[in-house]
């Protein structure tokens, strides 16, 4: 099993950055791709930014040129860095992880999320 545990969210004023973490423990090494989904009351979970063990990297087009995902395969430890927050970008946003380097879709491990508010 892999337990992820996310950090990093908060309040933050539109404009405004944040960067989330997400720390791994357990049977890391099966770990291949990781990632961060979101889930904004009334919307589907969506997936914001994936990335693979060799650094192919997947941002969803409403993210795209203001959030950059990142990695340390040596920690398994996953990184979200949150630029120019929009208050569309509020959610409770989960780390994921799956041995497959397949980014979208079908991952196996979950964080229990973390809080992010933008405010206007």
């Amino acid at each position: 099993q892999v337990q992820l545990i996310e950090s990093g969210g908060g309040l933050v004023q539109a404009g405004g950055s944040l960067r989330l973490s997400c720390a791994t423990s357990g049977r890391t090494f099966s770990i291949n791709a990781m990632g961060w989904y979101r889930q904004a009351p009334g919307k589907q979970r969506e997936l914001v930014a994936a990335i693979t063990r060799g650094f192919s990297t997947y941002y969803a087009d409403s993210v795209k040129g203001r959030f950059t995902i990142s990695r340390d395969n040596a920690k398994n430890t996953v990184w979200l860095q949150m630029n120019s927050l929009k208050p569309e970008d509020t959610a409770v946003y989960y780390c994921a992880a799956k041995p497959g380097n397949s980014m979208i879709g079908n991952y196996d491990y979950w964080g229990q999320g973390t809080q992010v508010t933008v405010s206007s």
